[in-house]
């Protein structure tokens, strides 16, 4: 198609008349960041003037910026506790906003173990599905024809509930699946995908992942790109086919569904899409039963130019695992999102992994952020580049001067829009997939699974640290312990600490027990006990690498290669956890 040239935009040319529309859109945005924001904050105060949470502050209906931050406190999660539980437990009143509280959204962070619980309302489906239209208009900047094949996105539902006043509570991405934006998008040649709706709307996990790689098998030839949410998403459904390859040939080869898939929506939808073909059949059993994986998904979907996957923060850590498989395809990063807000997206997706940034988009909250060490927030235009920041957001749903957690670093402008690198989630100690766990928690989970040692042979926990392994698929918690034992002839039996693993894993959070029960994306939790004398060792080599002996305190989280090895090579013995911990989609009453 043909574009306007008076359309074109200063990231590049655009695709076809719509991407030109949201190049526009971005420039117009970026260019008039502070105005945007200024006005965006004056909408949702006029609005929420009402709401029991503003007038609880006296703003006397004032819009602006100064008398906003001069009386309404930044705040965390679990000062807004009791408010978000009064909504959860059918309250209708205006308490945090003047729209009614649509659904709550499940936030992978947590408080008291339980899932933080993000009021939303019907409208914000629409400021999300904005930003997602951005999203290929940029690249297709980068990457040309990708309307010429097709998408292959392992996406799934997750386990949601009610609240006891009926409202739904469930992930983000799963409300958005869920939605009718996605179910029922207009056809767009630059966003189809090799999974179908049926698939991927499953809620049993093993038979969505069975469809949507068989589907994408199936489809091999027009694959363009692959992805997942998060990098070890992508990682697990490789795993997947590692482990049923052999199943996908049998279907392929006869054109019969796996016995396994029962749900009547996918098979209904399926016998329209699998015929019998031997030759692909036969190509599938050849690739995969070689014990070598490198390059795996160029030797299956030959035409794929990208990976589409998060590989900042905590998924940095997949990224060797990823290259191998992929024979360093360029891997993606498109947009900076969570269960609070939407943020933005990133204006250069074909950049390596370790220079991401996100550019923010000043239309979809106000932001404000806190300097490290700092208590003031500056504005979205005033931050400085080089310097990290705590992000606060205020939202159309009711949150005002909300701490998110995450830490930022400016890495430059576009336009008057600073753009960000995501360093980290502020104190999350451990990560493997979704789940966060800080100190405080793997702390009590320690001295939980320490009773059970004391108990039985009357040892104790002298010493420990963790290590997020992700060598595996999925990747797992280890804990390194040193053991104080009393009594040598009642040393802690391999029963007892497999005891202990199952014991740590019941007292991490929801999200992790979620992880490890329903989406098998974390594996089993692992105790290696390490002889006497290593925590002194793991001293000794800190302080020869210039830390203070004063100063020193044992890292409850490792993961610097040589300090991993030196641990790994006192290790006496390994136990795991021998069954999954409990975990129900329903959440504690308070």
């Amino acid at each position: 198609m043909a574009v306007d040239s008076n359309l074109s935009s200063p990231l590049g040319p655009p695709a076809c008349e719509k991407d030109a529309k949201a190049l526009r859109f971005i420039e117009e945005m970026t260019r008039n960041a502070d105005t945007v924001q200024e006005n965006l904050l004056a909408e949702i105060l006029a609005r929420n003037a009402n709401t029991e949470y503003l007038r609880r502050f006296n703003l006397g209906g004032a819009t602006d910026r100064d008398t906003f931050k001069t009386k309404i406190p930044v705040i965390t999660y679990e000062d807004l506790q009791p408010e978000i539980q009064r909504i959860a437990d059918g309250d209708r009143s205006p308490i945090l906003s003047s729209h009614p509280i649509s659904e709550f959204l499940t936030s992978s962070g947590t408080s008291a173990g339980e899932r933080k619980l993000m009021p939303t309302i019907k409208e914000e489906l629409d400021r999300r599905q904005l930003l997602y239209s951005l999203l290929m208009p940029v690249m297709n900047l980068y990457v040309p024809g990708l309307d010429k094949g097709k998408g292959m996105y392992f996406l799934f539902v997750k386990s949601e509930t009610k609240t006891p006043g009926g409202l739904p509570a469930r992930p983000v991405l799963t409300s958005y699946y869920k939605s009718e934006h996605f179910r029922s998008r207009p056809y767009d040649p630059y966003n189809v995908y090799t999974s179908p709706n049926e698939a991927i709307l499953c809620p049993d996990s093993f038979q969505s992942m069975y469809t949507q790689m068989l589907c994408g098998l199936l489809d091999r030839l027009s694959v363009l790109r692959v992805g997942a949410v998060f990098a070890s998403g992508l990682l697990r459904a490789i795993r997947f086919l590692q482990l049923h390859w052999s199943r996908f040939a049998h279907d392929i080869e006869l054109g019969c569904l796996d016995s396994e898939i029962t749900d009547p929506s996918i098979r209904q939808c399926m016998s329209g899409i699998l015929k019998p073909d031997p030759v692909l059949a036969e190509f599938i059993r050849r690739e995969c039963k070689s014990d070598n994986w490198e390059r795996i998904i160029t030797r299956i979907w030959p035409n794929t130019k990208y990976l589409d996957v998060i590989v900042t923060g905590a998924m940095a850590q997949y990224i060797p695992t990823l290259e191998y498989y992929s024979g360093g395809l360029p891997m993606a990063c498109t947009m900076y999102a969570s269960s609070e807000c939407y943020f933005g997206l990133n204006l250069n997706p074909m950049s390596k992994p370790s220079e991401v940034s996100y550019t923010i988009m000043p239309n979809m909250a106000y932001f404000e952020f806190i300097p490290l060490g700092g208590t003031k927030a500056v504005e979205l235009v005033d931050v400085k580049i080089g310097k990290e920041y705590e992000l606060v957001v205020t939202t159309y749903a009711g949150l005002c001067r909300y701490r998110v957690g995450d830490i930022l670093r400016v890495t430059g402008f576009h336009n008057s829009a600073p753009q960000f690198h995501f360093v980290r989630r502020k104190n999350v100690l451990l990560s493997i997939d979704s789940d966060k766990t800080d100190e405080s928690e793997l702390q009590k989970a320690v001295e939980n699974a320490s009773k059970i040692l004391h108990e039985e042979c009357g040892s104790r926990v002298a010493e420990y640290t963790s290590y997020a392994d992700t060598s595996t698929i999925p990747g797992h918690y280890v804990l390194y312990w040193e053991l104080l034992v009393r009594d040598e002839a009642r040393q802690p039996s391999h029963e007892t600490v497999t005891r202990c693993c199952l014991e740590m894993e019941e007292s991490l959070n929801s999200v992790y027990r979620q992880n490890r029960v329903a989406d098998n994306s974390v594996g089993p939790l692992e105790i290696r006990v390490v002889r006497n004398g290593t925590f002194e060792e793991l001293m000794d080599y800190a302080i020869s690498r210039g830390a203070s002996i004063n100063q020193y305190k044992v890292p409850r989280c490792v993961n610097f290669t040589p300090i991993v090895e030196l641990l790994d090579s006192r290790v006496v013995s390994a136990h795991f956890s021998p069954s999954l911990p409990h975990w129900t989609p329903e959440r504690r009453r308070r």
